[in-house]
């Protein structure tokens, strides 16, 4: 089974910027990433401020499925 969130696009220094959903075959900037976690419709993930930006992360767990990559 495909990891549930991908990583589309990353800046030069490795920030996270662009998202695709695989179950939903959704495209998501940061900003409507952090929305839909914010939400709860995505419950193995949360926010970070990280240099004041709301990135998103998977919750710490034995899964590799929820990691973002």
């Amino acid at each position: 089974m495909p990891k549930r969130v991908k990583v589309t696009r990353e800046t030069e220094t490795g920030r996270n910027i662009s998202f695709h959903d695989n179950y939903k075959n959704k495209d998501m900037t940061n900003a409507q990433f952090v929305k839909e976690i914010e939400n709860g419709n995505y419950p193995n993930y949360h926010i970070r401020v990280i240099n004041g930006i709301k990135t998103p992360a998977s919750n710490p767990d034995d899964k590799t499925t929820n990691n973002l990559g």
